[in-house]
């Protein structure tokens, strides 16, 4: 009771409460090593269950609209997931269903149908390797072994940072340059079909944009930024036959990965909020376009939820002006 104790202190209800939200991604089938940072089924179970415990979890577009009104409850959480993988579907959900858990998950709209997102094409190729290393001098980093399970993982430690955040054309080059070294077949069900998007929102949860490709939006021009914000909304609100009013910017973080521009994009075409990556837990005062989520990595209960209590004391951007709105279009 020590985590829910600490949390009701910090985050009472009312004006002077926070909100946490949470960040997914995957939910794995098992462990795997080259996937070190995303749950298999049991132990997103065992975190589910302890956030089920310790908070009060909001639908995302609820608990925003009562962060602007300061009505929310004590201990206040939202669930999340980026990207929009197929396991969202057949793993995450029973699990938040079994516990009577609500998520949002925001949707890559270029990869629906059998695509592949850059990273997961290095992941995979690598995984799949039909060679025991690759030259990757093109990166400037030489001769990359992966021979072994443990020089996997180091290959791709090297390889996505050194690949992330390059121009978009040459970013594409570079994956397809190590797919090709790889020579690996990649799979093509790593991410949700059109209708598993729509079983999905049917199953209760909720959806939002994340952009088409994924890109580094402060590496491209106002117009491609604007394009790939707007037409990955229209897309969802095509298939699903309803407004989409929340954003995840993609990677997330202010400065690198975003500006001050997209967040008056986001702003200018109607949506309610927006999610980065920057840990904390919002306030009455946290800019609604830049609200922060974090997810903890400890393995122990009691190691997550005292990082989890640390993250309540942390908050995001202000916002700019008290007249901004913060309820849901």
């Amino acid at each position: 009771m020590i985590v829910r104790t600490l949390c009701s202190a910090i985050s009472p209800a009312g004006i002077r409460a926070r909100l946490s939200v949470l960040i997914f991604h995957r939910v794995l089938a098992a462990p795997d090593p080259l996937l070190a940072g995303d749950p298999c089924i049991s132990r997103f179970d065992e975190m589910m269950g302890w956030i089920k415990q310790w908070f009060n979890v909001l639908p995302l577009d609820e608990a925003v609209a009562r962060l602007g009104t300061g009505s929310l409850p004590a201990r206040a959480a939202a669930i999340t997931f980026d990207d929009g993988y197929a396991d969202n579907l057949l793993h995450a959900v029973p699990v938040l269903k079994r516990h009577g858990l609500h998520a949002t998950f925001f949707i890559a709209t270029g990869f629906l149908d059998g695509g592949i997102m850059w990273n997961d094409r290095i992941i995979e190729a690598v995984r799949h390797a039909r060679t025991d290393a690759i030259a990757a001098d093109r990166l400037s980093l030489g001769t990359v072994g992966m021979a072994t399970s443990p020089e996997k993982c180091a290959a791709l430690d090297r390889l996505i940072p050194a690949i992330k955040h390059l121009p978009p054309d040459k970013r594409l080059d570079m994956v397809e340059s190590v797919v090709e070294a790889c020579g690996a077949e990649l799979p093509r069900n790593l991410m949700l079909t059109s209708n598993q998007l729509i079983e999905l929102r049917n199953s209760g949860m909720a959806i939002g944009a994340h952009t088409v490709s994924h890109p580094i939006l402060a590496l491209l021009s106002h117009d491609q930024a604007l394009c790939e914000i707007s037409e990955s909304r229209d897309k969802l609100e095509s298939l699903l036959g309803q407004p989409v009013p929340l954003f995840a910017y993609p990677n997330g973080k202010y400065g690198t990965d975003y500006n001050d521009e997209h967040v008056r994009m986001l702003r200018s075409l109607g949506f309610s909020a927006a999610l980065t990556t920057t840990p904390g837990a919002a306030r009455e005062t946290t800019d609604p376009w830049q609200l922060p989520r974090f997810t903890p990595w400890d393995r122990t209960r009691l190691g997550f939820g005292l990082r989890l209590v640390d993250n309540f004391r942390r908050y995001g951007p202000a916002a700019q002006t008290a007249a901004q709105p913060h309820q849901a279009r």
